[in-house]
């Protein structure tokens, strides 16, 4: 099976299109030579992928006919990636948390209609003559 085939069937790569990027890209070696997207898996084989600032290393255990289910990528794939990888990880994720916590940012739709509500529109209620706009414009054009 081809690498790019392989490593979007057991869910590396959302997309077999992504992966072979990666593979063009450089990011996938099969032992210590990169590979293209064309070269053939076989058991036994170890693959490094860099991939979110992190060094993975798989190792092919079977081959699939096709893309698996995420329960079952284990009986074709050993995580052989060290723990200093994913403690990088996880510290990057922390750090982002620092900046912005999860779940703020923009408001959503319903967030908008509820600040909607507590909003008083208090243009209906001012009523302006003639002489305030002229005020109102003149000061405008002092500036």
């Amino acid at each position: 099976m081809r690498i790019d085939k392989f490593l979007w069937s057991v869910r590396f790569y959302k997309t077999r299109t992504i992966a072979t990027e990666e593979i063009k890209k450089n990011r996938v070696a099969i032992g210590e030579h990169p590979v293209k997207s064309s070269k053939e898996v076989k058991i036994g084989d170890v693959i490094r992928i860099r991939k979110n600032q992190i060094d993975y290393k798989i190792k092919v255990l079977d081959i699939p006919k096709s893309r698996v289910g995420a329960k079952l990528v284990a009986l074709y794939v050993v995580d052989m990636t060290d723990k200093e990888q994913y403690e990088i990880l996880k510290a990057r994720k922390q750090s982002q948390d620092y900046y912005r916590q999860k779940g703020l940012g923009r408001p959503t739709k319903k967030d908008r209609r509820d600040m909607d509500d507590y909003v008083v529109d208090d243009n209906s209620s001012i009523e302006v003559d003639g002489d305030d706009w002229d005020v109102f414009f003149k000061n405008d054009e002092e500036d």
